[in-house]
C-alpha cells in the first residue's frame, strides 16, 4: 500500500540582497568593449565569481544588438545577473531578466560588532535591520586586509588600521583611510558621492577609483609610488598629491 504524504510542509522563503557591478556601455560598442578589455587586462579578476547588472539606461540598441553584447561579455567571463532599463521589448526568454528598482549602493553590511572580525570572505552579507543601517557612519577594520577578500561599506568612511594586500579591495560609500601599504584596490564614493576621498599610507594600488572614476598602477604618477598620498576628484578627474 502506498503512504501518501498528507503533511502541510511549508516553503523557506528568504529575502537576500548581493552586491553587484552596475556596467552602462557606450557607444559605439566596440570602443567600449576594448576600454573594458584594457581594465580587465590591467586588473586580473576584476569580473571573476563577481554578479554584473547591464544598464542600458538611454542606449540607443536594438535587440540584436544587445544579444551581440551579452554573447561578447560572455565570452570574457563577465556573468551578467540581470538587466536594466532600456524598453520592455529588448529582453526576450533567454536572456538575464530585466531588474527594476537597483539601488545605488550594496543591500547588505559589514557587521560592526566586532571589527577585526568583519572582513567578509564572501561579496554578499545578509541585509541589516534598516534602523542598525542609519546608525552607522564608519568602519574600522583593525587588522589587515589578505588577498581574495573584501570589504563592502555602504554607509560611510572605512578605516584600515592595517594594510590592504594585492588582491584585496576595500569599497566604501564615504571616503577610505589606510594606515598601511594600499597595494590592493580602493574604491570611495561608491554611492556616488564625489567628495570622497581616499588617503594611503604607502601607495601601491592596482587600482583607485571615487565615484566610478579610477585610475590604475600604471597610470599613477611614479614618484607617487610607496609615498604617503591622497585621492580626490577635481573636474571629474582624478588627482593625487603627497600626503605632508
Amino acid at each position: 500500500m502506498t503512504k501518501v504524504l498528507t503533511d502541510a510542509r511549508s516553503i523557506r522563503i528568504k529575502g537576500r540582497s548581493f552586491m553587484a557591478v552596475v556596467l552602462s556601455p557606450d557607444l559605439p560598442l566596440d570602443e567600449w568593449l576594448v576600454r573594458l578589455d584594457d581594465l580587465a587586462a590591467r586588473s586580473a579578476g576584476f569580473f571573476l565569481g563577481r554578479p554584473v547588472v547591464l544598464d542600458v539606461t538611454d542606449l540607443e540598441i536594438d535587440r540584436p544588438q544587445l544579444k551581440s553584447l551579452l554573447a561578447e561579455l560572455s565570452g570574457r567571463n563577465v556573468s551578467v545577473m540581470g538587466i536594466e532599463g532600456g524598453r520592455p521589448s529588448l529582453v526576450e526568454p533567454g536572456m538575464p531578466p530585466a531588474l527594476k528598482g537597483g539601488r545605488p549602493a550594496a543591500d547588505f553590511e559589514v557587521p560592526v560588532s566586532d571589527p577585526a572580525s568583519a572582513v567578509p570572505s564572501q561579496e554578499a552579507k545578509a541585509e541589516e535591520p534598516a534602523t542598525s543601517r542609519q546608525a552607522l557612519q564608519s568602519l574600522i577594520i583593525r587588522e589587515p586586509i589578505r588577498s581574495g577578500q573584501s570589504v563592502i561599506f555602504s554607509d560611510g568612511d572605512v578605516t584600515v588600521i592595517g594594510s590592504v594586500a594585492s588582491g584585496a579591495e576595500v569599497i566604501a560609500g564615504g571616503s577610505i583611510h589606510i594606515y598601511g601599504a594600499l597595494r590592493g584596490r580602493a574604491m570611495a564614493g561608491s554611492i556616488g558621492n564625489g567628495s570622497a576621498r581616499i588617503f594611503c599610507r604607502k601607495l601601491e594600488a592596482e587600482l583607485v577609483a571615487i565615484d566610478g572614476i579610477y585610475k590604475m598602477a600604471e597610470d599613477m604618477a611614479p614618484e607617487l609610488h610607496g609615498k604617503p598620498v591622497q585621492w580626490w576628484l577635481e573636474d571629474d578627474t582624478l588627482v593625487a598629491d603627497k600626503l605632508n
